[in-house]
């Protein structure tokens, strides 16, 4: 049977002026495709074998091609927006036909040339099209341990998980919510650290390094930040609100507290019931 969306061997069934038929050789003879005739290999006769991508022309027929797409079924891939139009946006994946990424399977509006993760899939009306929803399309059998340092893409955003990556654009990976103290958005790229690595194989990671490598760091964005203040004081300390420390740090509020304690216990700082002081 002939895959559509697949790269697969064929056989020549017959020559004709606008190229080669071919057939599936473990299925129906009379289920055939054509190859064009500009993308026929010399000396290429019945019964001969090739590899070849299955896809739909304009017309909606099956064809075949010797190109090599950016991406097959299933599969995804970082792809350039060849343009916008009113039922979507197309894609340039590597063949005449760019590929059509509909409204729906977008979870951002889209400009042209920008780049895209997306994934391939047959619709409703057996066309292969991209999508962005990509969670069900990611691998869990990434090479990553715990605390490994890894780069990936945000694909999606949720208020009630966190923020979903794609780990080197292939593999599943969550920042929960309580790791995000900054906004993050669908197309981001990001380095991050593996905090750890789930029993189903995806990978949970955080924009923090280890809490007593992150404390030092954090202590300075504080010390920094209170030795601006022309007052030498924040209004801030370790009975504030958990909210407020986000909005105003980009901590949470227990990496807020450590860092705090290092500094008093650095002399560098004194807590009191309206804030903190430099000493």
């Amino acid at each position: 049977m002939i895959k559509l969306g697949k790269t697969q061997t064929l056989q020549v069934a017959r020559h004709s002026d606008f190229g080669v038929y071919l057939f599936d050789p473990n299925a129906s003879r009379e289920d055939q495709i054509l190859l064009p005739k500009g993308q026929v290999p010399k000396g290429l006769d019945i019964d001969d074998t090739i590899s070849v991508f299955v896809y739909k022309d304009s017309e909606d027929r099956f064809v075949a091609t010797t190109a090599a797409p950016a991406l097959e079924l299933g599969q995804v891939a970082l792809l350039p927006v060849a343009q916008v139009t009113k039922i979507g946006a197309f894609l340039r994946w590597g063949l005449l036909k760019d590929l059509l990424l509909p409204f729906k399977e977008q979870t951002k509006e889209l400009e042209q040339d920008e780049e895209v993760l997306v994934a391939l899939y047959v619709d409703k009306s057996n066309r292969l099209c991209a999508t962005m929803k990509i969670y069900d399309f990611l691998s869990t059998g990434s090479p990553y341990k715990k605390e490994d340092m890894v780069t990936g893409r945000v694909y999606e955003t949720s208020d009630n998980f966190g923020v979903f990556v794609a780990v080197d654009n292939q593999y599943s990976a969550l920042i929960p919510k309580q790791e995000v103290f900054k906004p993050l958005y669908p197309g981001m790229e990001i380095m991050a650290r593996v905090s750890n690595v789930r029993e189903d194989g995806k990978l949970t990671l955080s924009l923090r390094e280890k809490s007593f490598i992150q404390m030092d760091e954090d202590a300075k964005i504080i010390y920094e930040r209170l030795s601006a203040s022309p007052k030498g004081m924040l209004p801030f300390h370790d009975k504030s609100n958990a909210e407020i420390i986000k909005r105003e740090f980009h901590l949470s509020k227990n990496a807020f507290k450590r860092a705090i304690g290092r500094l008093m216990k650095e002399g560098k700082i004194r807590i009191e019931k309206d804030g903190i002081y430099l000493l």
